[in-house]
């Protein structure tokens, strides 16, 4: 597989509703955990990726500092607008149904209708666990869903501010 969100690969950050001048949102996709987005603080936080063709993804890897609620949608249209949901981190499964074990994250599915979402769908509900002196690492397996775009909402954070190291996508 290959990863396919790299700018050297032509992918590109075309939306974030935050940047720092030392931490700018590119830095998301230049394959190294050295460097990173940083949020100005406030939640949701977002940003939009967008591929220069459309791909068929079946993995999604977010190194982040922080981040406790992400929820990742795609489109596969030209324009980065009309998304669907394709994961969800973080949510609080209180009527969860279907408990699996993934790793250090946990699995739920709910259905939208019940965090106040109009169109009755599942989909997956995994929290990222906190860390406290490295970064978080988490895979994400999708069906092979196809994206021209990924947006990834940042609901919530552990802190004021968090920070995307590295986001890779297997195509």
């Amino acid at each position: 597989m290959i990863n396919t969100a790299l700018s050297s690969f032509g992918a590109q950050v075309v939306l974030a509703t935050s940047s720092d001048e030392n931490h700018p949102p590119e830095n998301i996709l230049d394959g190294k955990t050295e460097t990173f987005w940083l949020s100005t603080g406030m939640f949701p936080q977002e940003f939009i990726i967008r591929f220069p063709d459309n791909m068929k993804v079946s993995l999604i890897s977010v190194h982040s500092f922080n981040v406790k609620h992400l929820r990742i949608e795609k489109n596969t249209l030209e324009e980065a607008d009309k998304f669907q949901v394709m994961a969800e981190k973080g949510k609080n499964p209180q009527s969860a149904q279907g408990l699996h074990s993934l790793n250090n994250l946990k699995l739920h599915k709910i259905r939208l209708s019940e965090i106040q979402l109009t169109r009755l769908h599942e989909f997956c509900v995994l929290e990222f666990e906190q860390t406290e002196n490295s970064l978080q690492t988490n895979d994400i397996s999708v069906d092979g869903s196809h994206a021209t775009h990924l947006r990834f909402l940042i609901i919530s954070g552990y802190d004021h501010f968090v920070s995307v190291h590295k986001v890779s996508v297997e195509a």
